[in-house]
């Protein structure tokens, strides 16, 4: 295997992982969907935003997971912990408060960065990214640092 062949693996266990912390975040927010929106109210946020990062969690999640939309995701994602932090955890300080959110966010821009890799519905079924403009912006770059 080739150093390109083994990198294009990096992004799998990020992506897992992050899937599953979406996903695991996201379905809390159903079982109760009133009480989620009053704490967003509580938090200045309006209460109707519960049911759409449910939903952005959850179905962004599985996204992820199965790596299609990976990168248009990722960026939501990144918009959500903004707002995550910025709205909620920032007064809780680093440690307890918004460290994970700081992580998922590096962990999302690292995937808008390099696409979904391997073993991902883009990659080996679709054969192409559904959103393909990032990579070739990074596919130009690379190729730009090389002739340097």
């Amino acid at each position: 295997m080739t150093y390109q062949t083994l990198t294009s693996f990096g992004p799998l266990p990020i992506r897992i992982l992050a899937g599953i912390s979406f996903i695991a975040h996201g379905l809390p927010k159903f079982s109760d969907i009133a009480g989620t929106g009053g704490f967003f109210a509580s938090a200045g946020l309006p209460a109707e935003l519960a049911l759409p990062i449910g939903l952005l969690e959850v179905i962004g999640g599985i996204a992820l997971l199965v790596g299609v939309l990976t990168r248009i995701t990722a960026g939501l994602f990144i918009i959500e912990m903004i707002g995550a932090i910025l709205n909620v955890k920032l007064s809780k300080g680093f440690v307890g408060g918004y460290e994970l959110d700081l992580l998922l966010i590096a962990i999302s821009i690292s995937l808008v960065l390099t696409g979904p890799g391997r073993v991902s519905i883009e990659r080996d079924l679709l054969k192409r990214e559904l959103i393909p403009k990032g990579k070739d912006i990074v596919l130009q770059q690379q190729q730009q640092q090389q002739q340097h």
